[in-house]
């Protein structure tokens, strides 16, 4: 491995966690620096949209209105590098908090992968594609 592709793969690990911070956080104005404006995003396996960041990044901010913390924790990444093109796999669980009116905490979980396909721009790599891969859920 030459320095160039750690380089690449540390720059993709770090977009890879800009992804999830900008949802964890709730800044999802931000997703817009992660994928590219034709980007094609796919929740269908959550029965939700698939289409281009302008219109699915609403609709997982709405999704997320309802949780009051809301984490994602990623683990092993398969990156496959092919020049300025790159798939990658991430493993991902993302526990969820509600919290009722009368203040009582709910707990939701889901799991399984994100499968990104990526380029290298300008301004660095951005995802073209994500599909959410939703393997298993809990409490919903």
């Amino acid at each position: 491995m030459d320095v160039t592709e750690l380089a690449d793969r540390l720059a993709i690990a770090d977009l890879l966690t800009a992804y999830t911070r900008a949802v964890d956080t709730g800044n999802f104005e931000a997703l817009h620096e992660v994928f590219t404006p034709d980007a094609v995003m796919d929740y269908s396996s959550v029965g939700g949209p698939v289409g281009p960041p302008a219109e699915v990044v609403p609709w997982v901010a709405e999704g997320l209105a309802g949780f009051a913390r809301v984490q994602h924790l990623l683990g092993q990444l398969d990156v496959r590098l092919d020049g300025d093109r790159a798939e990658v796999t991430a493993y991902f669980t993302n526990p969820m908090v509600a919290v009722a009116p009368d203040g009582t905490e709910s707990l939701f979980e889901c799991g399984g992968y994100y499968h990104h396909r990526l380029i290298k721009t300008a301004a660095g790599w951005r995802s073209v594609s994500l599909v959410d891969d939703v393997l298993w859920s809990r409490g919903f």
